[in-house]
């Protein structure tokens, strides 16, 4: 099957999922859909991936990559671990229910359940973890160079 092909689940979970493989394929749908729900490129930094598929009639998502990634933001300090599948259910400026996204917190990985913009006017994306504690930073500190450019001629500083 060639890695711009996509294909149509059905059944369960993700059925009616459109699915599509390969790495060049698969970072650009999840970078379309980052954009797509209002979020920086840089925030799920995933560039081999091998699958990637969405239910748009329930929001639910997932990105499957060979091995687990870990990636440092220096924007945040912050390492953030990558499983071999992240899965979420997403909607404009949110995605809940994440599972395979965990922040290593002081010595201690702690998953990653909600990532949200919860004003966009803040300017800022905040992160829940299942206890329900979270921790919100800059949105450009997951801006890549061209984002972070058209940010600031965008609002420029008073």
């Amino acid at each position: 099957m060639g890695s711009e092909e996509a294909v149509v689940v059905v059944g369960g979970e993700r059925g009616g999922a459109t699915i599509v493989y390969g790495a060049e394929e698969c970072y650009k749908k999840s970078v379309e859909l980052l954009e797509e729900l209002g979020f920086p490129k840089g925030v799920m930094p995933l560039k081999n991936l091998v699958e990637c598929g969405r239910v748009r009639a329930t929001g639910f998502v997932w990105m499957k990559q060979n091995t687990p990634y870990e990636h440092f933001f220096e924007g945040t300090n912050t390492l953030v671990s990558y499983s071999l599948e992240v899965t979420a259910y997403v909607e404009k400026g949110c995605m809940k229910k994440m599972t395979g996204v965990k922040s290593k917190q002081m010595l201690m990985w702690v998953p990653i359940m909600e990532m949200s913009l919860k004003e966009p006017k803040s300017k800022k994306i905040y992160f829940k973890t299942p206890m329900g504690l979270g921790k919100s930073y800059p949105i450009t500190a997951f801006m890549d160079e061209e984002e972070k450019r058209n940010f600031y001629l965008e609002n420029p500083k008073k």
